[in-house]
């Protein structure tokens, strides 16, 4: 299943088996891994499972992984998507490379993915979890408009959860 999402800047597309290689490289980046793996380089076989599992998510629930790409550019600027959780409620996550930040793409990217589950997919609720040090990541859900639902100590890592539900999106509007 290949599902395209644009905004005025971005193009967001299903991440596919044939961009392990280019995920890889992004996922590996010294500032990407350092909050998504815990600073853990993983392995182009740990990668290709992600995606595995992404276009498994897809296929299943609708979403997955969508790689982030500069309208009328074929350079990979990041990733940004949804993970399935045990509760049933899809978790938010997302990166841009380092020499694309402070353009806004990571808050373009995340909103655009957001919206579609909220709106497209009519789910009821989307969270996500953001280690608490990532200042950067804090700001981007709280421009999303997501709420702070608590914290916990995870392995020794301070988390911060946020929530966005869709019936906020009807008082919102």
């Amino acid at each position: 299943m290949s599902c395209v999402l644009e905004t005025i800047r971005l193009q967001l597309r299903s991440c596919q088996i044939e961009d392990v290689q280019i995920v890889h490289m992004l996922w590996i980046n010294d500032c990407i891994r350092y909050f998504l793996f815990d600073n853990r380089v993983i392995s182009l076989d740990e990668a290709q499972s992600f995606v595995e599992d992404s276009l498994a998510n897809f296929e299943q629930h609708g979403y997955g992984i969508w790689l982030v790409f500069e309208r009328g550019n074929d350079s990979l600027v990041g990733f940004a998507g949804f993970l399935p959780s045990q509760q049933g409620t899809p978790s938010l996550i997302y990166g841009i490379h380092p020499d694309r930040w402070g353009c806004g793409y990571a808050t373009e990217a995340a909103s655009a993915v957001l919206n579609y589950a909220l709106e497209n997919l009519a789910l009821s609720k989307v969270r996500a979890d953001v280690d608490e040090p990532n200042v950067a990541s804090v700001r981007v859900l709280e421009k999303l408009r997501m709420r702070r639902i608590g914290d916990a100590i995870v392995n020794g890592h301070p988390l911060i959860y946020f929530e966005r539900s869709r019936s906020e999106e009807s008082i919102n509007s």
